[in-house]
Protein backbone atom coordinates (compact mmCIF):
# COMPACT_ATOMS: atom_id res chain seq x y z
CA UNK A 1 0.00 0.00 0.00
CA UNK A 2 1.06 3.42 -1.05
CA UNK A 3 1.52 5.18 2.43
CA UNK A 4 3.39 8.26 1.76
CA UNK A 5 0.50 11.22 1.22
CA UNK A 6 3.38 11.97 -1.56
CA UNK A 7 3.34 8.98 -3.08
CA UNK A 8 -0.63 8.42 -2.90
CA UNK A 9 -0.98 12.12 -4.91
CA UNK A 10 1.65 10.91 -7.54
CA UNK A 11 -0.11 7.48 -8.18
CA UNK A 12 -4.15 8.85 -7.96
CA UNK A 13 -2.76 11.37 -10.39
CA UNK A 14 -1.14 9.16 -13.19
CA UNK A 15 -3.86 6.77 -12.57
CA UNK A 16 -6.76 9.54 -13.12
CA UNK A 17 -4.86 11.27 -16.07
CA UNK A 18 -4.60 7.80 -17.41
CA UNK A 19 -7.86 6.69 -17.16
CA UNK A 20 -8.66 9.94 -19.04
CA UNK A 21 -6.49 8.70 -21.77
CA UNK A 22 -7.69 5.60 -22.25
CA UNK A 23 -11.57 6.49 -22.32
CA UNK A 24 -10.28 8.81 -24.89
CA UNK A 25 -8.58 6.53 -27.56
CA UNK A 26 -11.19 3.41 -26.53
CA UNK A 27 -14.17 5.64 -26.93
CA UNK A 28 -15.21 4.73 -23.48
CA UNK A 29 -17.24 6.81 -20.60
CA UNK A 30 -14.30 8.41 -18.73
CA UNK A 31 -16.15 8.24 -15.49
CA UNK A 32 -17.01 4.56 -16.23
CA UNK A 33 -13.22 4.16 -16.27
CA UNK A 34 -12.49 6.28 -13.09
CA UNK A 35 -14.69 4.47 -11.29
CA UNK A 36 -13.32 1.06 -12.29
CA UNK A 37 -9.49 2.00 -11.81
CA UNK A 38 -10.11 3.55 -8.75
CA UNK A 39 -12.46 0.34 -7.03
CA UNK A 40 -9.17 -1.42 -8.51
CA UNK A 41 -6.32 0.34 -7.13
CA UNK A 42 -8.32 0.38 -3.29
CA UNK A 43 -10.51 -2.00 -2.13
CA UNK A 44 -9.68 -4.56 -4.70
CA UNK A 45 -6.21 -5.00 -4.94
CA UNK A 46 -5.41 -2.92 -1.67
CA UNK A 47 -2.88 -0.74 -3.36
CA UNK A 48 -3.89 2.64 -1.68
CA UNK A 49 -6.34 4.02 0.82
CA UNK A 50 -6.75 7.67 -0.08
CA UNK A 51 -8.70 8.62 3.50
CA UNK A 52 -6.68 6.47 5.70
CA UNK A 53 -3.35 8.42 4.47
CA UNK A 54 -4.45 11.76 4.06
CA UNK A 55 -6.50 11.67 7.73
CA UNK A 56 -7.90 15.03 8.10
CA UNK A 57 -6.70 16.32 4.80
CA UNK A 58 -8.82 14.50 2.95
CA UNK A 59 -12.77 15.75 3.44
CA UNK A 60 -11.09 19.10 3.09
CA UNK A 61 -9.82 18.23 -0.36
CA UNK A 62 -12.05 16.90 -1.84
CA UNK A 63 -14.45 20.22 -1.06
CA UNK A 64 -12.48 22.44 -2.51
CA UNK A 65 -11.92 20.36 -5.40
CA UNK A 66 -15.80 20.19 -5.78
CA UNK A 67 -16.28 23.76 -5.35
CA UNK A 68 -13.45 24.81 -7.64
CA UNK A 69 -15.11 22.14 -10.39
CA UNK A 70 -18.70 24.00 -9.61
CA UNK A 71 -17.49 27.03 -9.99
CA UNK A 72 -15.79 26.58 -13.20
CA UNK A 73 -19.08 25.28 -14.19
CA UNK A 74 -20.93 27.44 -13.18
CA UNK A 75 -19.18 29.87 -15.26
CA UNK A 76 -20.87 28.50 -18.51
CA UNK A 77 -24.02 29.17 -17.12
CA UNK A 78 -24.69 32.20 -19.35
CA UNK A 79 -28.11 33.08 -19.73
CA UNK A 80 -28.37 33.81 -23.56
CA UNK A 81 -27.66 30.01 -23.88
CA UNK A 82 -30.77 28.81 -23.21
CA UNK A 83 -32.41 32.38 -24.21
CA UNK A 84 -35.09 29.72 -25.68
CA UNK A 85 -34.99 26.96 -23.00
CA UNK A 86 -35.53 29.20 -19.85
CA UNK A 87 -39.43 28.17 -18.87
CA UNK A 88 -37.95 24.37 -19.35
CA UNK A 89 -34.95 24.70 -17.48
CA UNK A 90 -36.53 26.54 -14.65
CA UNK A 91 -39.54 23.87 -14.03
CA UNK A 92 -36.70 20.91 -13.88
CA UNK A 93 -34.46 22.80 -11.71
CA UNK A 94 -37.54 23.52 -9.29
CA UNK A 95 -40.50 21.45 -10.00
CA UNK A 96 -38.52 18.84 -11.44
CA UNK A 97 -36.47 18.62 -8.26
CA UNK A 98 -38.67 18.95 -5.82
CA UNK A 99 -40.94 16.27 -7.50
CA UNK A 100 -37.79 14.17 -7.77
CA UNK A 101 -37.25 14.80 -3.87
CA UNK A 102 -40.43 13.66 -2.94
CA UNK A 103 -40.86 10.52 -4.63
CA UNK A 104 -37.12 9.58 -3.76
CA UNK A 105 -37.81 9.85 -0.27
CA UNK A 106 -40.79 7.70 -1.23
CA UNK A 107 -38.55 5.35 -2.65
CA UNK A 108 -36.13 5.37 0.27
CA UNK A 109 -39.02 4.74 3.02
CA UNK A 110 -41.30 2.16 1.43
CA UNK A 111 -38.56 0.34 -0.86
CA UNK A 112 -35.21 1.06 1.41
CA UNK A 113 -36.33 0.20 4.40
CA UNK A 114 -35.46 3.80 5.96
CA UNK A 115 -37.11 5.80 8.78
CA UNK A 116 -38.92 9.12 7.59
CA UNK A 117 -36.63 11.53 8.69
CA UNK A 118 -33.50 9.43 6.94
CA UNK A 119 -35.45 8.93 3.61
CA UNK A 120 -35.98 12.62 2.98
CA UNK A 121 -32.80 13.65 3.49
CA UNK A 122 -31.10 11.09 1.33
CA UNK A 123 -34.13 11.82 -0.95
CA UNK A 124 -33.00 16.36 -1.27
CA UNK A 125 -29.48 14.70 -1.47
CA UNK A 126 -29.63 12.30 -4.64
CA UNK A 127 -31.68 14.77 -6.64
CA UNK A 128 -28.19 15.80 -7.82
CA UNK A 129 -26.36 14.83 -10.74
CA UNK A 130 -23.64 17.44 -11.24
CA UNK A 131 -20.95 18.74 -13.78
CA UNK A 132 -18.36 16.01 -12.40
CA UNK A 133 -20.23 13.23 -13.75
CA UNK A 134 -22.59 15.54 -16.58
CA UNK A 135 -19.40 17.28 -18.40
CA UNK A 136 -17.84 14.18 -19.20
CA UNK A 137 -20.57 12.62 -20.35
CA UNK A 138 -21.55 15.61 -22.49
CA UNK A 139 -17.94 15.84 -24.30
CA UNK A 140 -18.05 11.94 -25.05
CA UNK A 141 -22.37 11.83 -26.28
CA UNK A 142 -21.40 15.32 -28.74
CA UNK A 143 -25.50 16.10 -28.27
CA UNK A 144 -26.84 18.83 -29.73
CA UNK A 145 -27.03 22.27 -28.18
CA UNK A 146 -30.65 22.15 -26.60
CA UNK A 147 -30.23 19.13 -24.66
CA UNK A 148 -26.83 19.52 -23.70
CA UNK A 149 -27.80 22.67 -22.67
CA UNK A 150 -30.59 21.70 -20.03
CA UNK A 151 -28.10 19.04 -19.15
CA UNK A 152 -25.30 21.18 -18.04
CA UNK A 153 -27.87 23.73 -16.23
CA UNK A 154 -29.56 21.21 -14.24
CA UNK A 155 -26.33 19.52 -13.33
CA UNK A 156 -24.60 22.59 -12.01
CA UNK A 157 -27.96 24.29 -10.46
CA UNK A 158 -29.43 21.45 -8.86
CA UNK A 159 -25.61 20.23 -7.64
CA UNK A 160 -25.93 22.67 -4.70
CA UNK A 161 -29.50 22.52 -4.33
CA UNK A 162 -29.30 18.60 -3.73
CA UNK A 163 -27.10 19.31 -0.88
CA UNK A 164 -28.84 22.21 0.60
CA UNK A 165 -31.93 20.17 0.36
CA UNK A 166 -30.26 17.43 2.54
CA UNK A 167 -29.12 20.06 4.67
CA UNK A 168 -32.82 21.53 5.09
CA UNK A 169 -34.29 18.12 5.68
CA UNK A 170 -31.69 17.21 8.34
CA UNK A 171 -32.49 20.84 10.14
CA UNK A 172 -36.42 19.15 10.28
CA UNK A 173 -35.94 16.38 11.63
CA UNK A 174 -33.83 18.15 14.11
CA UNK A 175 -36.62 20.54 14.98
CA UNK A 176 -39.31 17.40 14.97
CA UNK A 177 -37.34 15.18 16.70
CA UNK A 178 -34.65 17.02 19.42
CA UNK A 179 -36.79 19.81 21.52
CA UNK A 180 -33.29 21.76 22.12
CA UNK A 181 -33.55 22.87 18.21
CA UNK A 182 -36.09 25.71 17.73
CA UNK A 183 -37.79 27.57 15.11
CA UNK A 184 -34.75 30.29 15.61
CA UNK A 185 -32.36 27.42 14.32
CA UNK A 186 -34.30 27.07 11.16
CA UNK A 187 -34.59 30.60 10.48
CA UNK A 188 -30.83 30.42 11.17
CA UNK A 189 -30.51 27.99 8.53
CA UNK A 190 -32.36 30.09 5.81
CA UNK A 191 -30.41 33.21 6.97
CA UNK A 192 -27.04 31.37 6.13
CA UNK A 193 -28.65 30.04 3.26
CA UNK A 194 -29.64 33.25 1.78
CA UNK A 195 -25.83 34.88 2.90
CA UNK A 196 -24.07 32.63 0.71
CA UNK A 197 -25.97 33.74 -1.99
CA UNK A 198 -25.37 36.96 -1.47
CA UNK A 199 -21.71 36.83 -0.38
CA UNK A 200 -21.36 34.87 -3.79
CA UNK A 201 -22.67 37.47 -5.81
CA UNK A 202 -20.71 40.47 -4.25
CA UNK A 203 -17.41 38.54 -4.81
CA UNK A 204 -18.27 37.88 -8.48
CA UNK A 205 -19.17 41.72 -8.72
CA UNK A 206 -15.82 42.70 -6.82
CA UNK A 207 -13.82 40.19 -9.00
CA UNK A 208 -15.35 41.78 -11.99
CA UNK A 209 -14.66 45.58 -11.06
CA UNK A 210 -11.13 44.76 -10.45
CA UNK A 211 -10.81 43.17 -13.39
CA UNK A 212 -12.52 45.36 -15.47
CA UNK A 213 -10.72 48.56 -14.15
CA UNK A 214 -7.36 46.86 -13.99
CA UNK A 215 -6.64 46.61 -10.29
CA UNK A 216 -5.03 43.20 -11.19
CA UNK A 217 -2.18 42.11 -13.54
CA UNK A 218 -2.57 39.55 -16.50
CA UNK A 219 -0.37 37.34 -14.78
CA UNK A 220 -2.60 37.45 -10.96
CA UNK A 221 -6.18 37.26 -12.35
CA UNK A 222 -6.11 32.84 -12.49
CA UNK A 223 -4.49 32.74 -8.95
CA UNK A 224 -6.88 35.43 -7.44
CA UNK A 225 -10.08 33.81 -8.90
CA UNK A 226 -8.90 30.15 -7.33
CA UNK A 227 -8.15 31.79 -4.13
CA UNK A 228 -11.48 33.80 -4.02
CA UNK A 229 -12.95 30.43 -5.19
CA UNK A 230 -11.74 28.94 -1.91
CA UNK A 231 -12.53 32.07 0.52
CA UNK A 232 -16.21 32.21 -1.43
CA UNK A 233 -17.03 28.65 -0.27
CA UNK A 234 -15.34 28.33 2.79
CA UNK A 235 -16.95 31.50 4.63
CA UNK A 236 -20.83 30.47 4.39
CA UNK A 237 -19.39 26.43 4.49
CA UNK A 238 -18.15 27.19 8.16
CA UNK A 239 -21.12 29.40 8.92
CA UNK A 240 -23.62 26.49 7.49
CA UNK A 241 -22.31 23.27 6.32
CA UNK A 242 -23.01 22.99 2.44
CA UNK A 243 -23.86 26.56 2.12
CA UNK A 244 -20.40 27.08 0.21
CA UNK A 245 -21.72 25.17 -2.75
CA UNK A 246 -24.71 27.40 -3.33
CA UNK A 247 -22.05 30.70 -2.82
CA UNK A 248 -19.53 29.69 -5.57
CA UNK A 249 -22.23 28.99 -8.03
CA UNK A 250 -24.00 32.26 -7.38
CA UNK A 251 -20.85 33.45 -8.08
CA UNK A 252 -19.92 31.85 -11.01
CA UNK A 253 -23.19 32.60 -12.86
CA UNK A 254 -22.49 36.06 -11.71
CA UNK A 255 -19.15 36.44 -13.73
CA UNK A 256 -20.66 34.38 -16.48
CA UNK A 257 -23.64 37.10 -17.09
CA UNK A 258 -21.13 40.62 -16.89
CA UNK A 259 -19.09 39.76 -20.06
CA UNK A 260 -16.12 40.39 -18.76
CA UNK A 261 -13.45 39.15 -21.75
CA UNK A 262 -10.47 38.28 -18.73
CA UNK A 263 -12.83 35.39 -17.66
CA UNK A 264 -13.51 34.36 -21.18
CA UNK A 265 -9.96 33.95 -21.69
CA UNK A 266 -9.49 32.30 -18.28
CA UNK A 267 -12.05 29.51 -19.12
CA UNK A 268 -10.17 26.87 -20.84
CA UNK A 269 -7.19 26.79 -18.11
CA UNK A 270 -10.05 26.31 -15.57
CA UNK A 271 -11.41 23.66 -17.97
CA UNK A 272 -7.75 21.74 -17.12
CA UNK A 273 -7.73 21.94 -14.36
CA UNK A 274 -11.41 21.13 -13.66
CA UNK A 275 -10.45 17.61 -16.30
CA UNK A 276 -7.12 17.16 -13.66
CA UNK A 277 -9.36 17.90 -10.15
CA UNK A 278 -12.35 15.03 -11.42
CA UNK A 279 -9.91 12.37 -12.65
CA UNK A 280 -8.22 13.04 -8.90
CA UNK A 281 -11.20 12.73 -6.85
CA UNK A 282 -13.23 9.80 -8.61
CA UNK A 283 -9.65 8.21 -8.23
CA UNK A 284 -9.66 9.28 -4.47
CA UNK A 285 -12.86 8.49 -3.58
CA UNK A 286 -13.27 5.42 -4.88
CA UNK A 287 -10.40 3.92 -3.83
CA UNK A 288 -11.30 4.79 -0.04
CA UNK A 289 -14.15 2.46 -0.34
CA UNK A 290 -13.90 -0.81 1.59
CA UNK A 291 -14.90 -3.79 0.69
CA UNK A 292 -17.90 -4.15 2.70
CA UNK A 293 -19.03 -0.92 1.34
CA UNK A 294 -19.32 -2.94 -1.83
CA UNK A 295 -20.73 -6.37 -0.47
CA UNK A 296 -23.87 -3.90 1.35
CA UNK A 297 -24.83 -2.79 -2.77
CA UNK A 298 -25.72 -6.10 -3.43
CA UNK A 299 -28.53 -6.07 -0.99
CA UNK A 300 -31.94 -6.34 -2.34
CA UNK A 301 -33.54 -3.58 -0.31
CA UNK A 302 -30.05 -1.26 -2.72
CA UNK A 303 -31.26 -2.73 -5.88
CA UNK A 304 -34.32 -2.24 -5.86
CA UNK A 305 -34.20 1.56 -4.62
CA UNK A 306 -31.47 2.00 -7.09
CA UNK A 307 -33.75 0.39 -9.98
CA UNK A 308 -36.52 3.04 -9.05
CA UNK A 309 -34.34 6.08 -8.98
CA UNK A 310 -33.30 5.27 -12.36
CA UNK A 311 -36.41 4.03 -13.96
CA UNK A 312 -39.34 5.40 -12.22
CA UNK A 313 -38.80 8.27 -10.23
CA UNK A 314 -36.27 10.50 -12.78
CA UNK A 315 -38.31 9.69 -15.99
CA UNK A 316 -41.61 10.84 -13.70
CA UNK A 317 -40.31 14.00 -12.58
CA UNK A 318 -38.85 15.26 -15.63
CA UNK A 319 -42.79 14.42 -17.85
CA UNK A 320 -44.18 15.94 -14.58
CA UNK A 321 -42.15 19.20 -14.85
CA UNK A 322 -41.99 19.86 -18.58
CA UNK A 323 -45.58 19.56 -19.15
CA UNK A 324 -46.53 22.23 -21.69
CA UNK A 325 -43.17 23.70 -22.02
CA UNK A 326 -41.55 23.63 -25.73
CA UNK A 327 -39.61 20.26 -25.05
CA UNK A 328 -39.75 18.07 -27.68
CA UNK A 329 -40.43 14.07 -27.36
CA UNK A 330 -37.00 12.99 -28.10
CA UNK A 331 -35.69 15.69 -25.67
CA UNK A 332 -38.21 14.61 -23.33
CA UNK A 333 -36.65 11.23 -23.15
CA UNK A 334 -33.19 11.70 -22.92
CA UNK A 335 -33.45 14.13 -20.22
CA UNK A 336 -35.83 11.80 -18.50
CA UNK A 337 -33.24 8.88 -19.03
CA UNK A 338 -29.61 10.89 -18.12
CA UNK A 339 -29.38 11.40 -14.63
CA UNK A 340 -25.91 10.82 -13.56
CA UNK A 341 -25.11 10.68 -9.88
CA UNK A 342 -21.60 11.88 -8.53
CA UNK A 343 -18.58 13.55 -6.25
CA UNK A 344 -21.22 15.73 -4.17
CA UNK A 345 -23.35 12.76 -3.44
CA UNK A 346 -20.61 10.52 -2.27
CA UNK A 347 -19.30 13.07 -0.27
CA UNK A 348 -22.38 14.63 1.18
CA UNK A 349 -24.17 10.95 2.11
CA UNK A 350 -20.94 9.94 3.97
CA UNK A 351 -21.19 13.24 6.62
CA UNK A 352 -25.09 13.16 7.07
CA UNK A 353 -24.27 8.91 7.64
CA UNK A 354 -22.31 9.79 10.16
CA UNK A 355 -23.90 12.64 12.21
CA UNK A 356 -27.18 11.20 11.50
CA UNK A 357 -25.97 7.84 13.68
CA UNK A 358 -24.62 10.01 16.30
CA UNK A 359 -28.49 11.46 16.51
CA UNK A 360 -29.94 7.94 17.39
CA UNK A 361 -30.89 7.17 13.37
CA UNK A 362 -28.90 3.60 13.07
CA UNK A 363 -30.69 3.04 9.75
CA UNK A 364 -28.45 6.11 8.61
CA UNK A 365 -25.22 3.09 8.41
CA UNK A 366 -26.81 2.49 4.75
CA UNK A 367 -26.76 5.74 3.18
CA UNK A 368 -23.03 5.09 1.89
CA UNK A 369 -23.28 2.08 0.33
CA UNK A 370 -26.89 3.17 -1.13
CA UNK A 371 -25.37 6.45 -2.61
CA UNK A 372 -22.41 4.45 -4.18
CA UNK A 373 -24.78 1.92 -5.65
CA UNK A 374 -26.89 4.72 -7.18
CA UNK A 375 -23.69 6.59 -8.32
CA UNK A 376 -21.80 3.39 -9.57
CA UNK A 377 -25.20 2.33 -11.35
CA UNK A 378 -26.20 5.50 -13.12
CA UNK A 379 -22.33 6.39 -13.98
CA UNK A 380 -22.41 2.78 -15.54
CA UNK A 381 -25.52 2.49 -17.25
CA UNK A 382 -25.83 6.15 -18.52
CA UNK A 383 -22.39 6.53 -19.88
CA UNK A 384 -22.75 3.39 -21.87
CA UNK A 385 -26.19 4.86 -23.46
CA UNK A 386 -26.26 8.44 -23.50
CA UNK A 387 -24.64 8.86 -26.90
CA UNK A 388 -26.80 5.23 -28.03
CA UNK A 389 -29.59 6.96 -27.16
CA UNK A 390 -28.84 10.54 -28.32
CA UNK A 391 -28.92 8.73 -31.94
CA UNK A 392 -31.73 6.81 -32.18
CA UNK A 393 -33.43 9.90 -30.42
CA UNK A 394 -31.70 12.06 -33.67
CA UNK A 395 -30.53 14.51 -31.18
CA UNK A 396 -27.08 13.77 -31.36
CA UNK A 397 -24.13 15.66 -33.40
CA UNK A 398 -23.42 13.89 -37.07
CA UNK A 399 -21.51 10.60 -36.55
CA UNK A 400 -18.82 11.64 -38.84
CA UNK A 401 -16.80 14.08 -37.71
CA UNK A 402 -17.15 17.64 -39.99
CA UNK A 403 -15.02 20.83 -41.13
CA UNK A 404 -15.58 23.88 -40.57
CA UNK A 405 -14.09 26.59 -42.98
CA UNK A 406 -13.41 30.18 -42.67
CA UNK A 407 -13.77 32.14 -45.21
CA UNK A 408 -15.94 31.72 -48.73
CA UNK A 409 -13.58 31.76 -52.05
CA UNK A 410 -13.57 29.38 -54.78
CA UNK A 411 -11.18 26.95 -52.88
CA UNK A 412 -13.76 26.53 -50.26
CA UNK A 413 -16.76 26.18 -51.68
CA UNK A 414 -15.03 23.43 -54.37
CA UNK A 415 -13.82 21.72 -51.59
CA UNK A 416 -16.80 22.28 -49.33
CA UNK A 417 -18.83 20.14 -52.06
CA UNK A 418 -16.82 17.24 -52.56
CA UNK A 419 -16.74 16.84 -49.09
CA UNK A 420 -20.48 16.81 -48.93
CA UNK A 421 -20.70 14.27 -51.93
CA UNK A 422 -18.53 12.22 -49.68
CA UNK A 423 -21.05 12.38 -47.07
CA UNK A 424 -18.67 14.56 -44.21
CA UNK A 425 -20.28 17.59 -42.33
CA UNK A 426 -19.09 20.80 -43.81
CA UNK A 427 -19.74 24.79 -42.70
CA UNK A 428 -18.82 27.65 -44.48
CA UNK A 429 -18.65 30.72 -42.22
CA UNK A 430 -18.14 34.15 -43.62
CA UNK A 431 -18.86 38.00 -42.91
CA UNK A 432 -19.30 39.16 -46.57
CA UNK A 433 -23.47 38.76 -47.61
CA UNK A 434 -22.36 39.34 -51.00
CA UNK A 435 -19.81 35.66 -50.97
CA UNK A 436 -22.30 34.25 -48.49
CA UNK A 437 -24.80 34.14 -51.60
CA UNK A 438 -22.07 33.17 -54.00
CA UNK A 439 -21.80 30.20 -51.92
CA UNK A 440 -25.49 29.58 -51.45
CA UNK A 441 -25.86 29.85 -55.42
CA UNK A 442 -22.85 27.03 -55.70
CA UNK A 443 -25.82 24.65 -54.31
CA UNK A 444 -24.08 24.88 -50.28
CA UNK A 445 -26.59 25.14 -47.49
CA UNK A 446 -24.65 25.37 -44.11
CA UNK A 447 -23.30 28.32 -44.29
CA UNK A 448 -23.19 30.98 -41.30
CA UNK A 449 -23.07 34.65 -41.97
CA UNK A 450 -21.09 36.40 -39.28
CA UNK A 451 -17.64 37.13 -37.73
CA UNK A 452 -16.59 33.15 -36.49
CA UNK A 453 -14.49 35.76 -33.58
CA UNK A 454 -17.52 37.08 -32.71
CA UNK A 455 -18.86 36.81 -28.77
CA UNK A 456 -22.40 36.15 -30.16
CA UNK A 457 -20.79 33.22 -32.38
CA UNK A 458 -20.27 31.44 -29.68
CA UNK A 459 -24.29 31.17 -28.36
CA UNK A 460 -25.40 31.27 -32.22
CA UNK A 461 -23.37 28.52 -34.02
CA UNK A 462 -23.13 24.87 -32.76
CA UNK A 463 -19.96 23.81 -33.59
CA UNK A 464 -20.53 20.47 -31.93
CA UNK A 465 -20.44 18.26 -35.35
CA UNK A 466 -17.12 19.41 -36.20
CA UNK A 467 -14.06 18.19 -35.29
CA UNK A 468 -11.44 20.18 -38.20
CA UNK A 469 -10.91 23.70 -39.05
CA UNK A 470 -9.47 25.06 -42.16
CA UNK A 471 -8.88 29.34 -41.78
CA UNK A 472 -8.74 30.07 -45.77
CA UNK A 473 -9.15 34.11 -46.03
CA UNK A 474 -6.97 36.31 -47.69
CA UNK A 475 -5.66 37.58 -44.55
CA UNK A 476 -2.79 35.36 -43.06
CA UNK A 477 -2.80 37.12 -39.78
CA UNK A 478 -6.95 36.39 -39.45
CA UNK A 479 -6.38 32.76 -40.45
CA UNK A 480 -3.47 32.68 -37.71
CA UNK A 481 -5.49 34.98 -34.94
CA UNK A 482 -8.25 32.36 -36.11
CA UNK A 483 -6.38 29.23 -35.60
CA UNK A 484 -4.93 30.29 -32.17
CA UNK A 485 -8.64 31.24 -30.93
CA UNK A 486 -9.76 27.66 -31.50
CA UNK A 487 -6.46 25.61 -30.82
CA UNK A 488 -8.46 24.97 -27.27
CA UNK A 489 -11.69 23.83 -28.98
CA UNK A 490 -10.46 21.81 -31.86
CA UNK A 491 -7.09 20.77 -30.72
CA UNK A 492 -3.79 21.73 -31.66
CA UNK A 493 -3.57 19.05 -34.70
CA UNK A 494 -7.44 19.77 -36.09
CA UNK A 495 -6.60 23.32 -36.83
CA UNK A 496 -4.88 24.27 -40.45
CA UNK A 497 -4.66 27.63 -42.55
CA UNK A 498 -2.82 27.84 -46.15
CA UNK A 499 0.40 28.95 -46.66
CA UNK A 500 2.06 31.52 -44.96
CA UNK A 501 3.20 34.63 -47.81
CA UNK A 502 6.13 36.18 -47.30
CA UNK A 503 5.43 38.88 -49.28
CA UNK A 504 2.15 39.91 -47.55
CA UNK A 505 2.29 42.95 -45.81
CA UNK A 506 1.18 40.76 -42.64
CA UNK A 507 4.68 39.64 -42.32
CA UNK A 508 3.92 36.40 -40.65
CA UNK A 509 7.43 34.81 -41.76
CA UNK A 510 8.46 35.69 -38.26
CA UNK A 511 5.94 34.56 -36.84
CA UNK A 512 6.41 31.69 -34.02
CA UNK A 513 4.43 28.73 -35.29
CA UNK A 514 2.78 27.94 -32.21
CA UNK A 515 0.66 31.22 -33.06
CA UNK A 516 -0.73 30.14 -36.14
CA UNK A 517 -2.59 26.66 -37.41
CA UNK A 518 -0.51 23.88 -39.13
CA UNK A 519 -0.14 24.76 -42.97
CA UNK A 520 -1.78 22.75 -45.26
CA UNK A 521 -0.55 21.00 -47.93
CA UNK A 522 3.76 19.88 -48.22
CA UNK A 523 4.37 21.93 -50.85
CA UNK A 524 2.65 25.27 -48.94
CA UNK A 525 0.83 26.60 -51.99
CA UNK A 526 -0.30 30.36 -51.25
CA UNK A 527 -4.45 31.37 -51.00
CA UNK A 528 -3.71 32.83 -54.46
CA UNK A 529 -2.53 30.15 -55.82
CA UNK A 530 -5.20 27.42 -54.73
CA UNK A 531 -7.69 30.02 -56.05
CA UNK A 532 -5.82 30.52 -59.11
CA UNK A 533 -5.77 26.60 -60.17
CA UNK A 534 -9.70 26.69 -58.79
CA UNK A 535 -10.16 29.27 -61.48
CA UNK A 536 -8.43 27.81 -64.16
CA UNK A 537 -10.72 24.66 -64.34
CA UNK A 538 -8.67 22.22 -61.66
CA UNK A 539 -10.96 19.40 -59.81
CA UNK A 540 -11.43 18.15 -56.42
CA UNK A 541 -11.26 14.09 -57.26
CA UNK A 542 -11.48 11.19 -54.58
CA UNK A 543 -9.56 7.92 -55.19
CA UNK A 544 -11.00 4.96 -52.73
CA UNK A 545 -8.15 2.69 -51.41
CA UNK A 546 -8.45 -0.85 -52.20
CA UNK A 547 -6.59 -4.30 -52.53
CA UNK A 548 -6.33 -3.40 -56.49
CA UNK A 549 -5.78 0.31 -56.07
CA UNK A 550 -2.94 0.75 -54.16
CA UNK A 551 -2.46 4.24 -51.99
CA UNK A 552 1.07 4.30 -52.99
CA UNK A 553 0.46 3.01 -56.78
CA UNK A 554 -1.86 5.87 -57.18
CA UNK A 555 0.28 8.48 -55.47
CA UNK A 556 3.08 7.37 -58.14
CA UNK A 557 0.71 7.98 -61.38
CA UNK A 558 -0.60 11.19 -59.89
CA UNK A 559 0.60 14.40 -62.24
CA UNK A 560 3.28 16.68 -60.79
CA UNK A 561 0.71 19.65 -60.58
CA UNK A 562 -1.99 17.32 -58.58
CA UNK A 563 -1.90 18.11 -54.93
CA UNK A 564 -3.04 15.81 -52.45
CA UNK A 565 -5.61 17.60 -49.93
CA UNK A 566 -7.05 14.73 -47.49
CA UNK A 567 -7.43 11.66 -46.38
CA UNK A 568 -10.98 9.94 -44.81
CA UNK A 569 -9.83 6.91 -42.88
CA UNK A 570 -12.40 4.24 -42.58
CA UNK A 571 -12.81 4.85 -39.55
CA UNK A 572 -14.51 8.67 -40.61
CA UNK A 573 -11.64 10.54 -39.34
CA UNK A 574 -9.61 12.66 -41.34
CA UNK A 575 -6.13 13.30 -41.72
CA UNK A 576 -4.81 16.23 -43.78
CA UNK A 577 -1.72 16.61 -45.91
CA UNK A 578 0.45 19.47 -44.29
CA UNK A 579 3.89 20.68 -44.12
CA UNK A 580 4.86 18.66 -41.62
CA UNK A 581 2.64 15.81 -42.56
CA UNK A 582 2.15 13.48 -45.27
CA UNK A 583 -0.67 10.64 -43.92
CA UNK A 584 -0.48 6.95 -45.96
CA UNK A 585 -3.72 5.48 -47.01
CA UNK A 586 -5.24 2.09 -46.58
CA UNK A 587 -7.42 -0.01 -47.41
CA UNK A 588 -11.04 1.20 -47.02
CA UNK A 589 -9.62 5.24 -47.02
CA UNK A 590 -10.41 7.60 -49.53
CA UNK A 591 -7.93 10.20 -50.94
CA UNK A 592 -8.59 13.64 -52.27
CA UNK A 593 -6.98 15.02 -54.41
CA UNK A 594 -6.70 18.41 -56.56
CA UNK A 595 -5.45 17.92 -59.99
CA UNK A 596 -6.44 19.17 -63.30
CA UNK A 597 -9.67 18.26 -64.94
CA UNK A 598 -9.64 15.44 -67.33
CA UNK A 599 -6.73 13.70 -65.60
Amino acid sequence: MFDTALILVMIIGILGIGAQWIAWKFKLPAIVVMSVTGLLAGPFLGMMNPQETLGDLYKPTISIAVAIILFEGSLKLSFREIKDLSHSVLRIVTLGAFISWILGSLAAHYVAGLSWAVSFVIGGLLIVTGPTVVLPLLRQARLKPRPASILKWEGIIVDPLGAFLAVFSYEIILFLFLEEVGIITLFLFFLASVFAIFFGWILGKVIAWMFEHGYSPEFLKAPIVFVVVILCFTIPNEIMHETGLISVTAMGITLANLNISSINEMRHFKENISVLLISFIFILLTASLSLETLTAMLDIRILGYVALMLFLVRPISIWLSTIRTDLTGPEKILVGWIAPRGIVALTVSGYFAHILVEEGFDDATILVPLTFGLVFASVVVHGFSIKWLALKLNIAAEEKPGVVMIGSNPFTVELAKSLRDLEVPVLITEASWKKVQEAKQNGLKKIYYGEILSEKTEYRLDLTPYEYLIAASELDSYNALVCTNFQTEFGRNNVFQLSLREHETDHLNDLSHTKHGNILFDDGPTWELVNGRIEEGYVFLPHSVTKENQFQDYVYQLPEEAMMILLIKKSGNIEFFTENDTPSGEEGDTLLTLMPDGK
